[in-house]
């Protein structure tokens, strides 16, 4: 569980870091708050942070529930993936929306696995 708990901090201190990046681009951009339009640095920015919290409110419950009910280290893996998936969608969503496809799938498929793997712990233990 221990792998678990780490790669969640890990997600977590991804998340900051994307925070801090949206205000760095917002300051950059000269967007000034409440506006999150202006700049397309800045709105790229603003739309990574966002997807990737939409994204944690699957991947960090599904995660728990997976390493609980299946196997940890299944996933802690899993988390990573979702992990390095974000690092990739970050970057090819930043240079160019298009190129986010491959981060994105990463996550997905990270996504739907924990999903798939946590209910059939679940059901296997009921």
């Amino acid at each position: 569980m221990e792998f678990v708990a780490i790669v969640t901090l890990l997600l977590l201190c991804q998340y900051i870091v994307y925070m801090g990046l949206v205000g760095k681009a917002r300051v950059a951009g000269g967007v000034e708050a409440p506006a999150v339009t202006g700049d397309e640095t800045f709105e790229r920015a603003y739309r990574v942070h966002l997807n990737t919290l939409e994204q944690l409110m699957v991947t960090l419950p599904a995660m728990w529930v997976c390493a609980v009910f299946f196997m940890p280290s299944v996933a802690a893996a899993l988390g990573l993936a979702f992990f390095l998936g974000r690092i990739l969608y970050r970057n090819g969503y930043m240079t160019d929306p298009k190129k986010r496809g491959p981060g994105m799938m990463i996550g997905f498929l990270a996504n739907v696995l924990l999903i798939l793997t946590a209910l059939w712990g679940v059901a296997t233990q009921m």
